[in-house]
């Protein structure tokens, strides 16, 4: 009688075996997060988030008696609305939000372009260049961002008034500006650190200089990174007051919303009915912004430029 030594397989390998522990692991929190509890919890949340916006959509509709007499809550059983409010603070002689909505527009887009179109070249030479003091001088520009803003800010206002420039939309852009490299330069250079070296090092086989290596190697894979920070730079600069009050404060012709708005809650107590108007012109643009490049945003935040 023969006995047959049973075969033993071959033991997973070690990435294997970590592989399937985080799969595992992975669908357990996807089951955790997809369950009915956790489902019901995130939709009272939401609306608990979404009540105050949606009673300041309604009360802005409100005519001004309805507003002063009793709470946004009662247009559901008595829905009387009009358009008086917008058309107040949009064309209105003491508001006029429709050119302050042009001058936020116009603040905004060169601080945002302005900043990501240094910081792309910064990144870069941190991230592929060698010189002497690098990685010195980039510590030294990532400390810059704990430098706060309010520090800064009579220091710029001398310059300006020294260079002529004070009342200007030039004052807000560099502003804006310098406060927003140093992170832009350390989120930036980081995504390129991510692209793997051999992708930079075939196109200088190929004979491609630094120029091109830029636009057609690195700039492209950059998508996510880029899209991200200008998200998060336009939102920043479009709510700012505190820069927008300190340069452009005294300038009618560049103050933007903000700084309007900000008057009415401290000085336009009579017509305090107008500020959910108000808030909401304020607001349409980058909520549109957010909601239209959100998964930009979300993509930039959580996921590299390339996985190698």
């Amino acid at each position: 009688m023969t006995t047959t030594t049973p075969v033993m397989a071959p033991a997973p390998p070690q990435e294997e075996r970590a592989l399937t522990r985080a799969e595992r692991r992975a669908a357990a929190a996807r089951t955790k997060l997809s369950s009915p509890a956790a489902s019901a919890i995130a939709i009272v949340i939401a609306v608990l988030w979404t009540v105050p916006t949606l009673g300041l959509l309604i009360t802005s509709f409100r005519p001004e008696l309805d507003i002063r007499r009793s709470g946004w809550w009662t247009a559901l059983s008595n829905p009387v609305f009009t358009l008086d409010n917008y058309n107040q603070v949009l064309y209105g002689g003491n508001t006029n939000f429709a050119t302050l909505f042009v001058n936020s527009l116009v603040i905004t887009l060169p601080a945002v372009v302005i900043p990501i179109s240094l910081a792309l070249l910064a990144a870069y030479a941190f991230a592929w260049i060698r010189f002497r003091g690098r990685n010195i001088l980039f510590v030294a520009v990532f400390a810059l961002q704990v430098v706060p803003i309010q520090v800064t800010l009579i220091p710029l206002l001398s310059l300006y008034v020294d260079f002529g420039l004070n009342g200007s939309f030039w004052t807000i852009w560099l502003s804006h500006s310098i406060f927003a490299l140093p992170l832009a330069v350390f989120l930036l250079h980081n995504f390129m650190k991510e692209i793997p070296a051999s992708l930079v090092e075939a196109a200088r086989m190929d004979g491609a200089g630094h120029v091109k290596i830029f636009f057609q190697v690195l700039l492209p894979l950059l998508t996510p990174a880029i899209a991200a920070f200008g998200v998060f730079q336009f939102l920043w600069v479009w709510n700012d007051l505190l820069v927008a009050l300190t340069f452009a404060g005294g300038a009618p012709d560049v103050a933007p919303l903000t700084v309007r708005l900000a008057e009415m809650v401290g000085t336009r107590g009579a017509d305090w009915y107008l500020l959910a108007a108000g808030a909401f012109v304020a607001i349409i643009l980058p909520l549109a912004v957010f909601l239209g490049l959100q998964r930009f945003f979300v993509r930039g935040l959580l996921a590299g430029s390339v996985k190698g």
